[in-house]
């Protein structure tokens, strides 16, 4: 078939079809999406669901850029993590978690891994909640990790310049 033929098949299906962007029962009854793609027996690829992925994760982004105006400021492992809560939670919910929000954008990191466990979420995603939290409070033990080598450094460079005097 050549590509004129393809578009006035894709044409008159779109005419046929209807294009509804939220899924639906068809008439015979099955749950389909788009332009009258039949979810129950045919599905999606792996390829289509990775374009969702693609454009799902895109749009937390603009989102989390949009409403937290700190996000990109992070470091990336937070930047991560609250694109996961968004995709999980939504936006609005996501910014319902007001007190790990401010432990977040003030870098408490302990604080807001147990702001996360002690939200009704938590008990909903179980490992994902103990997963993220754990990589959040994570952040804190690098940072004073990175802090003891630097006071080490600091203590070298003190030595050497002692003995250089």
């Amino acid at each position: 078939m050549d590509r004129q033929q393809i578009k006035r098949i894709k044409a008159d299906l779109l005419r046929h079809e209807g294009l509804r962007l939220k899924p639906y029962l068809c008439t015979a009854g099955k749950l389909t999406l788009g332009i009258g793609r039949n979810l129950e027996d045919r599905g999606i690829s792996a390829e289509e669901a990775d374009f969702l992925l693609d454009q799902d994760v895109d749009h937390c982004i603009g989102e989390l850029k949009t409403n937290l105006p700190w996000f990109e400021a992070l470091v990336p492992d937070a930047q991560e993590v609250l694109v996961n809560l968004c995709f999980n939670l939504g936006m609005t919910r996501l910014l319902g978690f007001k007190l790990m929000l401010a432990a977040l954008e003030s870098g408490d990191w302990e604080e807001s891994a147990k702001q996360m466990l002690e939200s009704k979420w938590a008990t909903q995603v179980g490992p994902r909640a103990q997963e993220l939290a754990q990589r959040v409070a994570g952040i804190g033990n690098q940072n004073r990790q990175l802090l003891e080598v630097l006071a080490e450094i600091k203590n070298q460079i003190n030595v050497i310049e002692k003995r250089l005097r």
